[in-house]
């Protein structure tokens, strides 16, 4: 899957140096990061995917959401199968990349609005600036005190935080309300970082969320955990070898 990603972002660096206008069609609204972006995906196989690629979305997917899959179950409990497919992107930093402020991924809301996935595409070393959570900050308390500047030090100076360094596999579940930031990869000693990124929205949650997820706009309010479901009981079964076809790529100007 990494290598896979990493051609991904390859092929979208030469569609959008021929054609600037589609940058966010790739890329979403932080298109413009140095060293650090968020590669939206396609859910099938675009033109220039070669013969061995051409699964790997679909194969991944039946693993981590099929029937059996080790992320399903989870979800199911957590959004119910109307839960909205919101993200499905890869996150990508390189040595140089800065570190981003301490944020939540969107406004405060009284129920957890989405669940993101960070999934490790190899091992993820200090250098590499993993990602800080800090814990239990998804409540309406902390986010008063992260607005308050003459509190919002305090707070992060005696957070619980985790540094997640993760094993190539290993997966992060999170609230997006919690507050979280990605580190530094370092010039000399850091190395291309690459987690497949992917949420699905609770249906207690209506209206708009104030924040666009990293996703491409031809999949927008399109699929849910059971729409996602039903084409890899078909993958699965042999009926259907791309099982998303109907989807398309989700690209609309590109």
């Amino acid at each position: 899957l990494r290598a896979y990603v990493l051609r991904q972002q390859e092929l979208a660096d030469v569609e959008t140096s021929n054609n600037a206008d589609v940058s966010t069609e790739y890329y979403g609204v932080e298109n413009r990061r140095k060293k650090r972006c968020d590669l939206l995906l396609g859910l099938v196989p675009d033109e220039n995917c070669d013969e061995d690629g051409r699964q790997v979305i679909s194969n991944t997917l039946q693993k981590l959401l099929g029937k059996d899959g080790t992320l399903r179950p989870i979800y199911e409990e957590l959004v119910t199968n109307e839960g909205e497919f919101y993200e499905f992107a890869a996150v990508i930093t390189d040595p140089g990349s800065d570190r981003q402020q301490v944020h939540p991924d969107l406004p405060y809301r009284k129920e957890a609005p989405l669940y993101v996935i960070f999934l490790a595409l190899q091992d993820i070393t200090k250098e590499m600036g993993p990602t800080t959570f800090l814990l239990g900050t998804q409540s309406y308390e902390e986010q008063v005190k992260f607005e308050d500047y003459s509190q919002k030090d305090d707070q992060l100076s005696n957070a619980n935080s985790r540094l997640a360094l993760l094993k190539k596999g290993d997966a992060v579940l999170f609230d997006a309300r919690v507050l979280h930031c990605g580190n530094a990869n370092d010039e000399e000693l850091g190395a291309t970082r690459a987690m497949f990124n992917f949420s699905f929205r609770s249906p207690k949650e209506v209206g708009s969320l104030g924040y666009c997820g990293s996703i491409r706009p031809g999949y927008v309010g399109r699929l849910s955990l059971g729409d996602i479901g039903e084409a890899l009981e078909q993958f699965q079964s042999g009926s259907n070898d791309e099982p998303f076809a109907r989807y398309g790529n989700g690209l609309v100007r590109a």
